[in-house]
């Protein structure tokens, strides 16, 4: 078994403890609404920002024995650059105050989950970056455009709204395949454990992201329930 196959088994349950989110399960089912789709794309925009300057924070603390790691952290820089901006044009394209969100707060659980990334760079080990990496755009693959979808159609949202979501579901099912190689050139075992730990630390508090998120009134009703 390839490490990449063997990050995916290991970290298997905690995918589904993100999965189970309940806001996630009410979009898959259909239950959605306006405000808490504002809601997740300024949590969006609150980590996305960091995406650049992390990936360039972990090659920069890369080791001499993965320097072989540099060109792709490069293209990868190069590929996300930007991105945060496409949020806030999903919002303006909402009817939301983009400029509120970008200028307020995260909520507690992003905040600590951007934190957590920058920590597993500076203290423990670069490579555990990657462990949100594999999170993220895993996550994205698995929801992103059935989410675009579920999410559109009810509230009668234009396509402009959804520059993040749909893009980025297309654009990692790109990335994994460059990810996969990336992981099974990796073989040194701690440095697999490393990230390994993280990817599970990742999903717990990206499922915490989701779970911090307001319910629409249908869903928290079943909740309160």
């Amino acid at each position: 078994m390839s490490f990449f196959e063997r990050l995916q088994a290991q970290t298997g349950q905690a995918r589904q403890g993100l999965l189970a989110a309940p806001i996630i399960q009410g979009c898959l089912r259909g239950e959605v609404s306006l405000s808490s789709y504002v809601a997740f794309l300024t949590e969006a925009y609150h980590h996305v920002r960091h995406t650049v300057p992390l990936l360039a924070a972990c090659r920069d603390a890369l080791p001499a024995r993965h320097a072989w790691l540099r060109p792709p952290l490069d293209e990868y820089v190069a590929e996300e650059a930007g991105h945060d901006e496409w949020i806030l044009d999903d919002l303006r394209a909402c009817g939301a105050d983009a400029e509120a969100a970008r200028r307020g707060p995260p909520r507690i659980a992003t905040e600590v989950m951007v934190a957590y990334a920058y920590d597993q760079i500076a203290r423990r080990n670069p490579l555990g970056f990657l462990g949100m990496v594999h999170v993220l755009e895993g996550t994205s693959v698995a929801l992103a455009l059935q989410a675009a979808d579920n999410i559109q159609r009810p509230l009668g949202l234009p396509d402009s709204a959804f520059s993040y979501l749909r893009s980025h579901g297309t654009l990692d099912r790109e990335h994994v395949g460059h990810f996969q190689a990336l992981m099974d050139a990796i073989e040194e075992p701690g440095d697999q454990a490393d990230i390994v730990h993280a990817a599970r630390v990742f999903y717990r508090l990206y499922g915490d992201v989701f779970r911090s998120l307001p319910l629409p009134a249908a869903a928290a009703a079943g909740v309160a329930a």
